[in-house]
């Protein structure tokens, strides 16, 4: 059975972009593929972070994947820091990654802001980390956002520098899967920027954990423009083209109906209808949430086992690195 690698950093509460763009497509790939399903919490270190919020955003995090249709009986379910592969494929990799691709990397240029000098190392080399994460499965494909996808390319050349390294081809060079009308879900507030959980502005995302009233009170509010016609245009139009993407992903209509049947109405009424679909849509999801957070144990459980799984999987793989590199592994 094929494989697919993905995950959500532990970091804040998870937003409709999260849904959209990796766990609703998640929920799909898993009767087709073997999924492994991580809670990136090392990846949560690369930026100062409060220990409980990590924890707080761990739990959520597994109760939102089963929440929205992650079926853990199909899926490995497990956190990043549990299996020390991949923390020790990220050091060896690293040894073979040049320093060149790396300063190549937007994101980090994009997320250490002016000071750069003050950013973490984990931040610079979070690439590396990530490719650990994917490589250790040897996965065929990795489900990613419009933004990760050169990530997905450092991962290829570094899994084809290693094997050049080594004369063999061991790792896969994993196609990046991006997919559905909303792949990039954007702020709110401000179309330009994607939707984030750590905006300052709370009303920049719809939490998946957000009350009804919340919801409908910020998408009446979403940022549009001075042009009264709802239709699609990403370029000029970024955030009535954002709310039709997020219409179309919901309702899984095609983008073209939607502006069809909106092209005669106001703003407020396309906003209005929008907000009580996503309503209906997160209200069970939101519930169920909260139903798996007053029971942490059976959230343990799904980690314990889930990690026990991905275990077996990444010692494999770690232990085949290790020969290849010429360290004694009989001891």
């Amino acid at each position: 059975m094929k494989k697919i690698v993905s995950g959500i950093q532990t970091t804040g509460k998870l937003h409709l972009g999260n849904y959209l763009g990796s766990i609703k497509n998640w929920v799909t790939l898993q009767n087709e593929y073997q999924s492994y399903l991580f809670l990136a919490d090392l990846h949560a270190h690369t930026v100062k972070r409060n220990i409980s919020d990590v924890r707080d955003a761990s739990y959520e995090l597994v109760a939102a994947y089963i929440a929205c249709g992650i079926d853990y009986n199909k899926s490995v379910i497990f956190n990043q820091s549990n299996v020390p592969a991949h923390a020790e494929l990220a050091w060896i990799l690293s040894c073979k990654t040049p320093i060149g691709w790396l300063n190549r990397m937007t994101q980090f240029k994009d997320k250490a802001g002016k000071d750069k000098e003050k950013a973490s190392c984990g931040l610079y080399t979070y690439p590396i980390l990530m490719a650990a994460d994917i490589l250790l499965y040897k996965p065929d494909i990795v489900p990613v956002g419009e933004d990760q996808k050169q990530h997905v390319e450092i991962t290829r050349d570094i899994a084809q520098a290693f094997n050049r390294f080594i004369g063999k081809e061991y790792f896969k060079a994993p196609e990046p899967l991006i997919s559905g009308p909303a792949v990039r879900v954007m702020s709110l507030r401000d179309g330009s920027k994607k939707m984030s959980k750590t905006d300052e502005s709370d009303n920049s995302r719809v939490n998946l954990i957000d009350s009804p009233e919340d919801i409908e009170r910020k998408i009446l509010k979403a940022k549009t423009d001075s042009i009264e016609s709802v239709y699609f245009d990403k370029e000029n139009r970024p955030e009535i083209s954002n709310l039709l993407s997020i219409y179309a992903a919901v309702s899984n209509k095609p983008i073209t109906t939607i502006e069809k049947d909106y092209q005669h109405s106001s703003f407020s009424s396309f906003k209005r209808n929008l907000a009580d679909l996503l309503v209906n849509h997160l209200k069970p999801i939101a519930a169920e949430i909260n139903q798996l957070l007053n029971n942490k144990d059976s959230i343990d459980e799904i980690l314990r086992v889930g990690v026990e799984k991905a275990n077996i999987e990444a010692n494999k793989t770690i232990k085949d690195i290790k020969e290849f590199l010429g360290f004694i592994t009989h001891i």
